[in-house]
């Protein structure tokens, strides 16, 4: 039997806060929607209070190392994966620091391609000071899978600015017949990740972006502003492509254990980061939209502050909002409504810096509340402080 229950809570909840700090592991599952790298101090506070967050990460990176790897092997991209990966793990247990510094590593950017697989086999045979200092067994299995991915790397492969722990997780997913379970799993257990991190879809795609001027970005790396000049325009349409060359859309749904994942969720948060790249990018395969509608659980948007994401150009809080929605209701426009798939607005009036007002009238009137609490602190600003957030969220668990 199942029953539907309203209360009153403190925000944010001081003691709510210290019963989950006391048992971490029945810690309440909140779900975030994001990319690798803008949650990473939340993540890290995170999991003193809770271990069994759910992290659903794009996969469609473009750039840097991760183009690399993607085009040899025609595989989704793993980097955004590796950083949430390492800012889960556990860092008090024996040999960790060790194993984390070999997965932040990357090889250096000015030597011979020669060299580098030189030290990749020194590596490979225990002879390097990156992995002599890794006890077992974590030692053998990295080991293990440095040779997995020098077997399979093809002669043209280039080594240079190469993530190590790029290589182990892409040496995994290919030798688990492209699965990426197997490898996430053993990958969690090595280091000790304290919540659930999965790509949205297990496929090689590309995120295709339509401005309102007309022009068509293939790529997401051309889409976000750091490898590439910002653009001058407002995004008209996101959509995914199996082609950079042709990019017409792809069908793409998501598989039942994802939807499964989202339906465990005790919160679902739209996060801060870049606003299409890594929120609206993982709300585009089929399905997504549909699940989080179908779990009661509060689902809550949070703004970025300090007006830095060249990805919302020209769009303001209330723009922002609209793009979520679209995105959200776009499996079942007529049957998912507004308060399915969105409750909450969370921002900072006094200290944050947002692009507008949020229209509390228009809100009201889709049943989205606004909570105006405290996120940005001295410390942290003009951006969101970690710890605030997780207070906040937490609250709401």
């Amino acid at each position: 039997m199942q029953i539907k229950i309203t209360r009153t809570i403190d925000f944010p909840d001081p003691v709510r806060l210290a019963r989950y700090r006391h048992c971490p592991d029945l810690g309440p599952k909140i779900l975030f929607f994001s990319g690798g790298s803008a949650l990473k101090n939340t993540a890290a506070e995170l999991i003193q209070y809770t271990h069994n967050s759910i992290h659903i990460i794009t996969p469609f990176d473009s750039g840097g190392s991760s183009a690399v790897l993607r085009e040899a092997f025609k595989m989704p991209a793993v980097g955004d994966v590796r950083n949430r990966l390492l800012a889960l793990a556990d860092r008090s247990f024996h040999g960790n620091p060790e194993v984390l510094r070999f997965f932040a590593h990357r090889f250096p950017g000015n030597t011979d391609q020669n060299m580098l697989e030189w030290e990749l086999e020194q590596m490979i045979k225990n002879e390097h000071p990156l992995i002599s200092n890794i006890p077992d067994p974590m030692q053998k299995i990295i080991c293990h899978h440095l040779n997995i991915f020098k077997n399979y790397m093809p002669d043209t492969f280039n080594l240079k600015k190469a993530s190590l722990g790029n290589l182990v997780l892409s040496a995994g997913y290919l030798d688990s017949r492209r699965n990426f379970d197997t490898i996430l799993y053993i990958f969690s257990k090595l280091v000790h990740v304290r919540g659930i991190v999965r790509p949205v879809v297990n496929k090689y795609l590309h995120l295709i972006t339509e401005l309102e001027n007309g022009q068509i970005i293939a790529g997401q790396h051309n889409l976000t502003g750091k490898e590439t000049a910002p653009i001058s325009s407002k995004v008209k349409k996101l959509w995914l492509s199996s082609s950079r060359k042709n990019p017409v859309p792809a069908e793409v749904c998501i598989l039942k254990k994802m939807a499964k994942l989202i339906s465990k969720a005790e919160l679902i948060c739209y996060p801060v980061g870049s606003f299409y790249s890594s929120i609206i990018a993982n709300l585009l395969p089929s399905g997504v939209g549909k699940a989080i509608s179908q779990n009661p659980c509060p689902k809550i948007f949070i703004p970025n502050t300090g007006n830095k994401d060249p990805e919302t150009y020209s769009l303001d809080i209330n723009e922002q909002i609209e793009q979520l929605l679209s995105y959200l209701r776009k499996d079942d426009p007529g049957n998912i409504s507004v308060n399915n798939v969105l409750n909450f607005i969370i921002i900072d009036k006094e200290n944050g810096n947002y692009p507008g007002n949020p229209d509390k009238g228009w809100l009201k009137n889709m049943d989205i509340n606004i909570i105006n609490t405290p996120l940005v602190s001295q410390e942290s600003r003009p951006f969101i402080d970690a710890r605030l957030l997780v207070s906040a969220l937490l609250s709401l668990a």
